[in-house]
């Protein structure tokens, strides 16, 4: 009787404290990029699919943007990733050609096809399957600062008709120039595309060209900033030094409470009309929908809350709360959302936005894009030169793969490497001195076994997993032997210049200059400061120390994107103190030297604490009564310091410098934040370059693999090299 009591009252309190343990919960997972009021609106409808479906329960994932793609790609094919997931149709082609999307089904049945707006559901459909449920159209429009402008602009050209009647320090538009995704209104109004229809790149010939040239007119007559980005481009128009702005929905958030402004289509541009089109700005169209995985695809729960998100209640919430142009055309008719006249505004824009094309090929066509048009309007080369070369090097990082080699030799290279290690295993095991030695240790292998299991899984399984991707190609679903393809094509240049533009060692010579001007730098900044802050009649010591400690303890990458915004040529704070000094102006990134230049500047503020403490520190080892020797004997300070001081230190300092140059050579945050590869990608160093062939360059993984693998084995044999240096100099002292 005893016993029965203790188990009802267990099963009484697991009923208590698990309600419905009976049923187990369905968990849907769902993950998104959305920030701000977006945010909070996905998240209230996630939380009122709970109340209203009990024993489900919607567990959200924000993800940052930039690392979405990739976290979807390694996390769904291995069944760890969403049920769900929001993200834009323009990534559709890819999705689907790595497995990571499935039909919605009848999360969009055909009798709701109607109440979506037609363009919506047309870039979520790829060979007549639906891939996502359609939530929000995103395009570009014509912000108007109600102050600076007094009745809406038919053209662009009337809007550079401002410039002579705004302050200097106005600008009639703000948007970001360099960036082919804002350009491509301009292109599309000159009659020019991306991509077409078989997914080549179309960025290029005469309509392209002239749509470079009309913007680098208006740059030169400054109706458009020089160098803009997306931060610049906001502040300038929150703060009223811009009269109208081109950006998107996204943009309304970042202006609460700053200027009043309306949001009008983008007009078209006079200069463009012709016979063929009548200069209509047609911005790029993303459409934002719920995509199902593999897995999530065939559960009915997850195929029911897609349409439950996409439904007309919760786009008017969407609309409401999360201010976003929510894709179904039903809801345009509710009074509260008709009246939201910046909503209306986006809405009536995509109407007339041509779809992102869905094509992989898309993926690889934004750099080169970018750089042709980045080279026109610095005046650094004619647009139809610097589009040529934008379509060769989209062909370059299109190019197919040659066909797959037999794995035979590398299997049989494998074979040989197991089979010697074998070898000398026995032959070590054989060995009565190696087994009593190895039977004393015992005690010692206890101990450090534990982090050598650790080691082996974090640091050499990872190793050996990079060096055998670099011998395939394709994607991770789709894995394409090639053997030493990718590093043939590496140390060949690609079949172009060994030292022509991307060329491995070009990029070599650089990440050597930039290593050898950093350390250099980081020693002798350094080792001054060190000395000085051990002199021990120093006043305010500690207060220095901690200063000039700082730079070092401020994350790298909030440093490096403060002096990128310092060395801006219009608004950046170097020059602003070059003007005061009566000196022109620097455009810091259109140069190598410059762009250079910087990003040493920005690496040395963050790397010269590390060798002043390490010097610090290696000074109180210095017995005080050979200085004082030294002194007796006569010597002048700079005869203690070089023939005493700096020689006790090499022990110390040597190390130091081997840990400075592998920290300086793989150094992607300095480069990749602050100049970007500018210009023309000539700044970066391998590790920045391999994440471009990763990441930029149609996710050519094997060959960033294989950029990886040379990386490893330069950096082994400089430290080596490094490592004997310092050895014969400590020898020597």
């Amino acid at each position: 009787m005893r016993n029965r009591a203790i188990f009802l009252l267990f099963c009484a309190i697991c009923a208590i404290a698990i309600p419905g343990c009976g049923e187990p919960a369905k968990s849907i997972v769902l993950w998104h990029a959305y920030r701000g009021r977006e945010e909070s609106a996905i998240e209230l409808l996630a939380r009122r699919y709970e109340e209203q479906h009990p024993g489900v329960t919607v567990d959200l994932l924000s993800i940052p943007f930039d690392a979405y793609s990739s976290k979807l790609g390694a996390a769904i094919p291995r069944a760890h990733g969403p049920d769900l997931f929001i993200d834009a149709n323009e990534r559709l082609g890819v999705y689907l050609r790595d497995g990571l999307v499935a039909p919605v089904g009848d999360a969009l049945p055909d009798a709701e096809v109607g109440a979506y707006d037609k363009t919506s559901v047309d870039a979520v459909t790829l060979g007549g399957v639906r891939y996502a449920v359609p939530l929000t159209n995103k395009c570009l429009a014509l912000y108007v600062n109600d102050a600076l402008v007094k009745s809406d602009p038919k053209s662009i050209e009337e809007i550079s008709r401002l410039r002579a009647s705004l302050p200097d320090d106005v600008y009639p538009l703000a948007y970001e120039a360099p960036n082919s995704f804002f350009h491509a209104p301009f292109l599309y109004a000159f009659g020019g595309r991306m991509l077409d229809d078989r997914g080549r790149f179309a960025f290029q010939g005469e309509a392209a060209a002239k749509s470079i040239d009309f913007v680098r007119d208006l740059t030169l007559a400054r109706v458009v900033p020089v160098e803009p980005d997306g931060a610049l481009v906001t502040r300038l128009f929150a703060s009223g030094h811009a009269a109208t702005a081109i950006n998107g929905p996204w943009m309304m958030s970042e202006l609460e409470g700053t200027v009043s402004y309306h949001v009008i289509p983008l007009p078209p541009i006079e200069a463009a009309a012709s016979s063929s089109t009548h200069g209509e700005m047609k911005p790029l169209l993303t459409v934002e929908g719920v995509m199902l995985s593999p897995t999530g695809a065939e559960r009915e729960e997850v195929r029911a809350f897609a349409r439950y998100l996409a439904g007309e209640d919760s786009a008017l919430l969407r609309a409401g709360l999360g201010q976003q142009v929510v894709a179904r055309s039903d809801v345009w008719q509710n009074d509260l959302i008709a009246s939201d006249l910046k909503l209306k505004a986006f809405h009536d824009a995509a109407r007339a936005a041509v779809p992102m094309p869905t094509s992989p090929a898309m993926r690889a066509a934004w750099v080169p894009a970018n750089q042709a048009i980045v080279k026109v309007l610095r005046g650094d080369a004619k647009s139809v030169d610097a589009l040529e070369e934008a379509a060769a090097r989209f062909a370059d990082a299109m190019r197919p793969q040659p066909p797959p080699p037999s794995p035979a030799p590398l299997l049989v290279a494998l074979g040989a490497i197991l089979l010697g290690l074998a070898f000398y295993a026995v032959r070590r095991a054989q060995n009565p001195s190696f087994r009593v030695a190895v039977r004393k240790s015992m005690p010692a292998y206890r101990y450090v076994a534990h982090a050598a299991i650790v080691i082996f899984a974090l640091v050499i399984v990872p190793l050996a997993a990079g060096a055998l991707a670099s011998f395939f190609a394709g994607t991770e679903t789709h894995p394409l032997y090639v053997g030493m393809t990718n590093y043939v094509r590496i140390l060949t240049a690609r079949g172009g210049p060994l030292l022509g533009h991307g060329s491995f060692y070009l990029t070599l010579l650089v990440t050597v200059l930039w290593t050898l001007a950093n350390v250099t730098l980081h020693v002798a900044i350094g080792l001054v400061l060190g000395v000085a802050l051990s002199r021990p009649l120093l006043r305010f010591k500690a207060i220095y120390r901690v200063l000039l400690i700082l730079p070092w303890a401020v994350p790298s990458y909030v440093t490096a994107l403060a002096w990128k915004g310092m060395f801006h040529r219009q608004f950046g704070a170097v020059n602003a103190i070059l003007k005061a000094l009566g000196a022109e102006p620097v455009s810091w990134f259109s140069h190598f030297s410059t762009a250079f230049a910087a990003n040493v500047a920005t690496n040395v503020w963050l790397g010269f604490p590390f060798m002043m403490v390490v010097t610090l520190g290696a000074l109180t080892s210095i017995p005080k009564d050979v200085l004082e020797a030294a002194e007796v004997d006569g010597a002048t300070r700079l005869q203690r310091f070089f023939k005493v001081t700096l020689p006790l230190l090499k022990p110390t300092l040597l190390p130091a410098v081997v840990l400075g140059a592998v920290w300086t050579f793989n150094m992607f945050n300095v480069v990749f934040l602050v100049s970007g590869g500018e210009p023309d990608d000539s700044t970066d160093i391998l590790v920045s370059d391999a994440y471009r062939w990763a990441f930029t360059r149609d996710a050519q993984y094997g060959y960033a693999a294989a950029y990886a693998v040379l990386i490893f084995f330069l950096l082994l044999g400089g430290t080596r090299l490094l490592g004997k240096v310092a050895g014969s100099e400590e020898g020597i002292t």
